[in-house]
């Protein structure tokens, strides 16, 4: 189960985690997660282009090796890089030391002071650590994409 909008006691109780970015006019920050993937990533550049769109891509850096050239594709069209582990890690099952050499090696590949847990799971512990060195980005909308139960409408509405 999943909660498609961050209850605002959530914010309040992690402040130094970017949940929403302030904007001086209505923005809307899209954030991609789990890339890059060939089928899914090559359509979202296809559509953020084809819209004149910009979004940060949270890349697990195993993937990041796999498609390299999709990867520098990312780049290439201006949009934002951020850190997602190398294999795509639970935060709540594995050890402080084993999450951040994770982080480490994925940052070998993905230049970025921005981090994104996977599954939006990460404990106290592993948060100070990563604050020294990362800003930790969650977030505010969550569409439900991966739910493959949820029909295309449903994600629309979700947003």
């Amino acid at each position: 189960m999943y909660m498609v909008q961050t209850p605002s006691l959530l914010r309040k109780l992690f402040p130094s985690v970017v949940w929403r970015m302030k904007s001086e006019k209505p923005t809307i920050y899209l954030t991609f997660d789990d890339g890059p993937i060939p089928e899914a990533t090559d359509f979202v550049l296809d559509t953020m282009k084809k819209n004149h769109g910009e979004g940060t891509f949270f890349c697990v850096g195993k993937n990041v090796v796999e498609n390299k050239i999709l990867f520098e594709k990312v780049v290439k069209e201006g949009h934002s890089i951020a850190n997602h582990t190398f294999d795509h890690l639970n935060g709540w099952k594995v050890s402080d030391q084993l999450y951040l050499e994770n982080i480490n090696k994925c940052a070998e590949v993905v230049n970025s002071d921005l981090f994104r847990p996977p599954y939006g799971k990460i404990t106290f512990s592993k948060m100070r650590k990563l604050k020294k060195r990362f800003r930790l980005v969650m977030w505010d909308v969550l569409s439900g994409d991966f739910d493959q139960k949820l029909s295309n409408e449903h994600c629309l509405k979700n947003v």
